[in-house]
């Protein structure tokens, strides 16, 4: 089969087509015939320095996928062959979702819903687990409670929003003034223009911060939150403010890595299926174009997911 791999650790262009062996099910997974694979921070991350170096051979790069059901493996009875499905496999460990086929657990996959197309569906399974683990099992979100998105019209901003909103949170997010139409179409109650406004001259009481971004939007974001409120930092553990800095303001601040969860794909999907939950995909690329969707990626500004549609 057909897939992506970095000839070495760098820039997008270390990215190239090989030919290597289609996978085989074993025991309890199921082979997944790719339609479309989601781009997320820690692909274009994991490209230039190689990540936390959890690769098969050849490193093959993405986690997010839809598509169809190819085989199924020993004892898996909750699909068959046919069966259209999305996840994110292995996270973050080799999924190898830049690629034609997919081999992994069963579970780690849930059936996709109905009303989304492949390459919808492929923009939510890390962005949507990663704001539903953060928001229900980190920060333990109740309704009524203010949540801060930073870049919410990005391709994890966007999601999280919606999935906030969802959970009864009063949404504030950061966003270019462009996009603000948009956003509140989305569910976003209040937006602030990073470019013209300061959030931390604007905003005060804040619950919980989701903040993919990091560099000083960590820190800054401390100033906003409650006493006893939570910043969830997400580009990294080395974005997370010093300890004694987030104590001293008597608040929480931490680094969460998302994981495979069938229970939380499932209640994605449900959030779909009520109409409560939309991907926007900013670009479409061919596979074989790979390179140029992490140089759209990297670029920043996206609004939206930028998405692989995978050779059929």
């Amino acid at each position: 089969m057909r897939a992506i791999s970095p000839r070495t650790w760098g820039p997008p262009e270390v990215l190239a087509e090989v030919e290597v062996e289609r996978p085989e099910p074993g025991p309890t997974e199921i082979l997944v015939r790719v339609h479309a694979a989601g781009v997320n921070a820690t692909d274009w991350k994991a490209r230039s320095h190689g990540g936390l170096g959890l690769w098969g051979d050849p490193p093959i790069l993405g986690h997010d996928v839809s598509g169809v059901v190819e085989a199924v493996g020993l004892g898996v009875t909750i699909y068959r062959v046919g069966d259209e499905v999305f996840g994110m496999p292995r996270f973050p460990w080799q999924a190898g979702a830049y690629a034609e086929y997919v081999a992994a657990p069963a579970r780690q996959f849930a059936r996709k819903p109905a009303s989304l197309d492949h390459t919808e569906a492929a923009a939510l399974p890390l962005t949507g687990l990663t704001a539903w683990q953060a928001l229900t099992e980190t920060a333990r979100l109740r309704p009524g409670q203010r949540v801060l998105v930073h870049g919410a019209a990005g391709g994890f901003g966007h999601v999280a929003l919606q999935v906030a909103k969802a959970l009864g949170a009063y949404v504030i997010g950061t966003a270019g003034t462009s996009t603000h139409p948009d956003l509140r179409e989305l569910g976003l109650d209040e937006a602030v223009d990073y470019t013209r406004v300061d959030f931390t001259e604007v905003l005060s009481d804040i619950d919980v911060v989701l903040d993919p971004i990091g560099g000083d939007y960590a820190s800054r974001s401390l100033r906003v939150l409650r006493r006893g409120g939570v910043l969830i930092s997400l580009a990294g553990p080395q974005e997370v403010p010093a300890p004694v800095e987030a104590e001293v303001r008597g608040v929480s601040a931490g680094f969460t890595l998302v994981e495979p969860d069938y229970a939380g794909l499932l209640a994605i999907a449900e959030l779909v299926q009520a109409g409560k939950l939309r991907p926007v995909i900013d670009t479409v690329f061919p596979l074989e174009q790979a390179a140029a969707a992490h140089r759209r990626a990297e670029q920043g500004g996206n609004t939206g997911k930028i998405v692989l549609r995978a050779p059929r």
